[in-house]
Order: C-alpha cells, then sequence, then structure tokens
C-alpha cells in the first residue's frame, strides 16, 4: 500500500497553499466582519481551474481525480471555511449531479459554465418540514402544457443567491410510487425563472462569508428539458449525490482542525506563563498531540474514499465514516484550540474564534452526525 501522495498530488498542494496563505488569508477577516461574498477571490479560483478540477476536459474541466479535490479543499479550508464551502458545494452539490446525470444539452449548458468558473451552482433538497427526513420533501412539480410548475420552499441552500450563481438542482415531488411513496425527481431551475424567488441571506453563526439563503417557488414554470435524469429518480440521485458531498465535508474538516493546530501551536510556543511558553506544559501538549493524531486519521479515510470512488468501488459508508468523524474531530480541535489560546481565543480579533464557529456547521450539514450514524448502521448490519 503506497501511502506517498504522488509528484502532482503535491504540486497542487503546494500551489493551493501558497494561493491561499497569498490571496486569501489577508482577506477573510474582514470578508467575514462584513459578510461579503469573496467574488474576487471566486473568479481567481476559477481562473486557476480549481472550481472544475474534477470534472471531465470536454466540459471544461481539469479531469483530475477525486483525491486531488479533497487536497484542494482541505487547503482552502486550513485557511477559510467560508471560501471552502462556497467551492465544495459548486463542485459536490452543484456540478456532480450534472456530471453524474445530465443529458449532454444539460451539461453543455450548465456544467461547463461551472466549471470554468464563470457561474456557480446550487443543490436545494433541505426543506422547513424535510431536513434529516429527506423522503418528507414538500416541494412538487406538475406537468403541464410541457412544462413543469414547482412550488415549494428550499431552506440552507448555499450559493443560490450570489451575483455569479446560475441555478439550483432541486427536490420535487412528481407523483406516486405504485406502493405509495413519493415519486422524487430532480429539476434544473435557472436563476431568474419566473416564479422563483431568493431571500435574503442567512445571518448565521460562522461560514460568514458564503451564501446561505431560503429559496421559494410560487408557480415557477420550467422546461421539460429541466428534468434531471428519469422522473422518479430523484431519490437515488440524491443520495449519491451526499456521498460525494460528504466527502467534500470531510475534506474541510481536516483543513479545519489542520489550521487549528497550526495556530494553536504557533500560540503555545509564543504564550509564556509561569516563566515559560505554555507549550512546554503537559496538558497543553496533550491537546495538542490529540488534534495531530486526529487530523492523520481522518487525512487518512479521506484519502481512502477518494481511492474507492475513483477506483468506481462502492464508498458510501466510508464517506460517511470520513464526514462523522472529521466532522467531530474538527470541532474538538476548534474546542481545545480556544482552550489553548485562553481569553484571546474569545476575542473576534483571533482566528481562532472564527474556525470555532465554523466548526460547528460541519456536523450538521449534508448530513447531522445522528443521522451519519443511523447510515453507518445500516451498513453495518446489512446481512
Amino acid at each position: 500500500m503506497d501511502l506517498d501522495l504522488r509528484e502532482h498530488h503535491l504540486a497542487l498542494k503546494r500551489m493551493v497553499r501558497d494561493f491561499a496563505e497569498r490571496e486569501i488569508a489577508p482577506q477573510v477577516l474582514e470578508l467575514n466582519e462584513k459578510g461579503e461574498f469573496p467574488y474576487q477571490i471566486i473568479k481567481a479560483m476559477g481562473e486557476m481551474g480549481l472550481l472544475g478540477l474534477p470534472f471531465p476536459g470536454e466540459y471544461g474541466g481539469g479531469g483530475a481525480d477525486t483525491l486531488s479535490y479533497v487536497i484542494v479543499v482541505e487547503e482552502i479550508t486550513r485557511v477559510d471555511s467560508s471560501i471552502g464551502i462556497t467551492m465544495q458545494a459548486d463542485i459536490s452539490l452543484g456540478g456532480y449531479p450534472l456530471s453524474n446525470f445530465g443529458t449532454e444539452e444539460q451539461k453543455q449548458k450548465w456544467l461547463v459554465p461551472l466549471a470554468q468558473g464563470r457561474i456557480l451552482g446550487a443543490f436545494g433538497l433541505t426543506e422547513p418540514g424535510a431536513g434529516s427526513d429527506a423522503g418528507a420533501t414538500a416541494t412538487t412539480a406538475v406537468p403541464q402544457d410541457g412544462h413543469w410548475v414547482i412550488n415549494g420552499t428550499k431552506c440552507f441552500i448555499t450559493n443560490a443567491g450570489t451575483n455569479i450563481s446560475g441555478f439550483v438542482t432541486i427536490t420535487a415531488v412528481t407523483g406516486r410510487r405504485e406502493d405509495g411513496r413519493k415519486e422524487i425527481s430532480n429539476f434544473i431551475i435557472p436563476k431568474g425563472a419566473p416564479g422563483y424567488t431568493v431571500s435574503p441571506p442567512y445571518k448565521k453563526m460562522g461560514w460568514r462569508a458564503s451564501d446561505t439563503r431560503e429559496l421559494s417557488f410560487v408557480n415557477c414554470r420550467v422546461g421539460e428539458e429541466n428534468l434531471l435524469g428519469k422522473r422518479g429518480a430523484g431519490f437515488r440521485q440524491f443520495l449519491q449525490t451526499l456521498d460525494e458531498g460528504r466527502l467534500g465535508v470531510a475534506a474541510m474538516g481536516v483543513g479545519l482542525a489542520q489550521g487549528c493546530l497550526e495556530m494553536s501551536l504557533s500560540y503555545a510556543r509564543q504564550r509564556v506563563q509561569f516563566g515559560q511558553p505554555i507549550s512546554h506544559f503537559q496538558a497543553i501538549q496533550f491537546k495538542l498531540v490529540d488534534t495531530a493524531v486526529n487530523v492523520e486519521l481522518a487525512r487518512l479515510i479521506c484519502y481512502k474514499t477518494a481511492a474507492l470512488k475513483d477506483a468506481g468501488r462502492p464508498y458510501s459508508e466510508e464517506s460517511a465514516m470520513a464526514k462523522l468523524f472529521s466532522s467531530e474531530m474538527a470541532m474538538k480541535a476548534a474546542i481545545d484550540g480556544v482552550q489553548i489560546h485562553g481569553s484571546y481565543g474569545l476575542t473576534d480579533e483571533a482566528p481562532i474564534s472564527r474556525f470555532f464557529r465554523d466548526a460547528k456547521f460541519l456536523t450538521i450539514g449534508e448530513g447531522t452526525s445522528e443521522v451519519l450514524r443511523l447510515v453507518i448502521a445500516r451498513h453495518l448490519l446489512r446481512e
């Protein structure tokens, strides 16, 4: 088993780390304080090819493997989670459904500009009454005169309301199956479609420089060609989309925890108490060690999951494990990081406080820790 990264992975890692430290780090404090979307940074990432990294070259992408994508998400989130989630949601939730299930026409119309960084994509699954219980989707889509008429509400949707947002793919009930359960299908809704309203952005505890909004659809009409894949295939499609999205969130957890570790190490070496740096105290050393061990373990399961995906093997269980472990260890890394920083860690001036606020999102978005444990349990108990 070769655990060494290949030279092109290492080169990519160095390039993105340099970009993050040079272009992102100097701006993140102001962007998060003001809640401003990082348009210039996202534009630069698009020009570098980062937003189309895993998509085929014929659709404007870089044709890179999943491990490359995981590495980039980690390096971006090591500096800022708002930009990390913007990239992760654009690729995993906006682009992957098109790449996996879209027609050639849909890919040319939507995936190509997304991969080139000219537009952002979004995915709308969560509703006021349907989050962890995705099957409780209440949004409806009714065929009418060669169109689909959509009514419903989506909430906590990332990337749908920016100036460069191009579309959102949503789940909607299109009828009943033979067993009486809801038939769910997915639809591509262009920005500006009649009857589609984007609410003002939420004021969030963390991820303050990312775009998160509620979306409403009142007799929203889209063409028949906006159905993604086959009618009734929506449930299977979004489960596969969540598998891919969870790996991206797991990579975010690795990056956030790595950032916490580096900040905590630096502060512990500088902060003097009782006549010596606090890094000399065993209580502090143990917190640093726990974080370092957890980061390494989370990184390994992320890399393994990426390898399984690239090999075309099942990876749903591993993706859930990676997201569960990575998100919870990132939360612990942030808690310990604030503790190491002491009172300074409680101020907005300290970057560790932003990492603390951002970390909690990872245990909730794209599958709460509780739901992921249920997912993993189903795999364990399967005969």
